[in-house]
C-alpha cells in the first residue's frame, strides 16, 4: 500500500503520516527526501527545502542574474535537477513497496501506482494552535505574523502543485 499525504501548513499532515507509519508498520518519508536530494546533488538541505516547494518563477525570479553571479539558465538547471532527483527518489520508494510519502507532490508523481491519497486541512485557529505548539525555540511570531506565514506557505504550495501538475486552479 502506498499512501501519499498532501497537507496545508500547520494542519497536522506530517504527524498523521508518522502515526500511520507506526500503526501500519511501514516506512514514512518526509524530510528524508530533502536530505537524500541534498546528498545526491551536493546542495545544502535548506536550499533544497526552499526550492522544492516553490515553482520555478518563485524560486528564481527573472532578475536573479542581476543579483547573484549565477545566471538564470544555471539556476533553472539546478531546479530541474532537484525536481528530477526528487521524482526518482519518490518513485524508488514506491518500487520498494509499502510506504507513506508526505508532500512533495508524491500523489502526482506516483499516480500510476494508484496511491491512497490523503489531503489534510484544518481551520485557521487549529493551524495557529499547532504552529504555536510546534514552533522552534526562539521563534516568537505574533498571531498575525504566524497567520501570514501560514497563508504564504500554503499559497506557495498551491503554486508549486499547479506548476508540477501542469493544472491551474485544480490543485487537490
Amino acid at each position: 500500500m502506498i499512501i501519499t499525504i498532501s497537507r496545508e501548513f500547520g494542519s497536522g499532515g506530517r504527524e498523521l503520516g508518522k502515526r500511520l507509519s507506526d500503526v501500519l508498520e511501514i516506512p514514512c518519508y518526509d524530510k528524508e527526501i530533502i536530505k537524500m536530494i541534498a546528498e545526491q546533488q551536493g546542495f545544502d538541505e535548506q536550499y533544497i527545502s526552499h526550492v522544492s516547494e516553490k515553482n520555478l518563477q518563485a524560486a528564481y525570479p527573472l532578475t536573479v542574474g542581476c543579483r547573484f553571479s549565477m545566471t538564470p539558465h544555471s539556476a533553472t538547471k539546478q531546479i530541474v535537477a532537484i525536481a528530477v532527483e526528487q521524482h526518482k527518489i519518490i518513485e524508488n520508494f514506491a518500487k520498494q513497496g509499502d510506504c507513506i510519502i508526505i508532500g512533495r507532490c508524491a500523489d502526482i508523481i506516483l499516480k500510476n501506482y494508484s496511491p491512497f491519497s490523503i489531503f489534510v486541512y484544518a481551520d485557521m485557529d487549529t493551524k495557529l494552535k499547532r504552529c504555536i505548539e510546534h514552533a522552534p525555540d526562539g521563534e516568537n511570531l505574533t498571531r498575525t505574523e504566524l497567520e501570514r506565514k501560514i497563508r504564504e506557505v500554503n499559497k506557495e504550495r498551491v503554486k508549486h502543485r499547479e506548476f508540477y501538475a501542469g493544472v491551474k486552479g485544480k490543485t487537490y
